[in-house]
């Protein structure tokens, strides 16, 4: 069973940074493309961004583009948002997914979520 569990939100202050982490079980990740999404109150979830399973290619939101990376680890099973120059707007619960990884970071293309990470950024 896929499964994927996100780690590493918690309370920022405006500029800092979080970097959060997804551990993937239940498969070989490096077969699958992985994105991160949010959902802040109210709002429905938006992808954030995504890697690619084959050559890495890497998509992002025009929100966090020049201050999120997102990265992968196949031999780990990991993957990786590193959040730097946070915003309260950044403010949501954080999920990472496997599916498929194109300019769109497309919620319907992707499944298996896990429970989440909180991300407060507030001073």
């Amino acid at each position: 069973q896929m499964t994927f569990v996100e780690s590493g939100g918690g309370l920022v202050q405006p500029g800092g940074s979080l970097r959060l982490s997804c551990a993937a079980s239940g498969f070989t990740l490096d077969h699958y493309a992985i994105g991160w999404f949010r959902q802040a109150p109210g709002k429905e979830r938006e992808g954030v961004s995504c890697i690619s399973s084959s050559d890495g290619s890497t998509y992002y939101v025009d929100s966090v583009k020049g201050r999120f990376t997102i990265s992968r680890d196949n031999a780990k099973n990991m993957v990786y948002l590193q959040m730097n120059r946070l915003k309260p707007e950044d403010t949501a619960v954080y999920y990472c997914a496997a599916g498929s990884c194109s300019r769109r970071i497309a919620r319907d293309e992707f499944g298996a979520w896990g429970q989440g990470t909180q991300v407060t950024v507030s001073s």
